[in-house]
């Protein structure tokens, strides 16, 4: 399986978070995982971190905020090219979704602990 870096936007360190789930899942699956929330800390190998940092060869960004909290991420996520963007449910956004698609950023509607545990990631 191929190792797809993927950005957690909207992670935590709660465990009873789906985003806190989602970066376990996809380090057990070995991808690289970058995770941006608005507390650090850490969940298992990867660092919580609120800070944008430039990301290489991103693949994946998989959205854990609701549409009116990425509006501020935007630039950020077209900035690292990203190969497609994971809508999970609540996450829904038609306006960053028309924008991605302008840029040719596949756009998906799914959850991606689903997609994992299924082998569609």
């Amino acid at each position: 399986m191929k190792n797809k870096m993927t950005l957690v936007l909207g992670a935590t360190t709660n465990p009873a978070r789906y985003s806190y789930l989602a970066i376990h899942k996809l380090r057990e699956n070995g991808h690289d995982v970058v995770a941006i929330g608005t507390h650090t800390g850490k969940v298992k190998d990867v660092e919580v971190v609120s800070e944008k940092k430039p990301i290489e060869d991103l693949d994946t960004v998989t959205l854990y905020l609701n549409a009116n909290n990425q509006k501020a991420y935007y630039n950020y996520i077209f900035e690292q090219k990203p190969k497609r963007i994971i809508f999970n449910p609540g996450a829904e956004n038609e306006e960053l979704e028309r924008l991605a698609k302008e840029k040719n950023i596949a756009t998906q509607h799914a959850c991606t602990l689903v997609l994992l545990s299924t082998n569609q990631y």
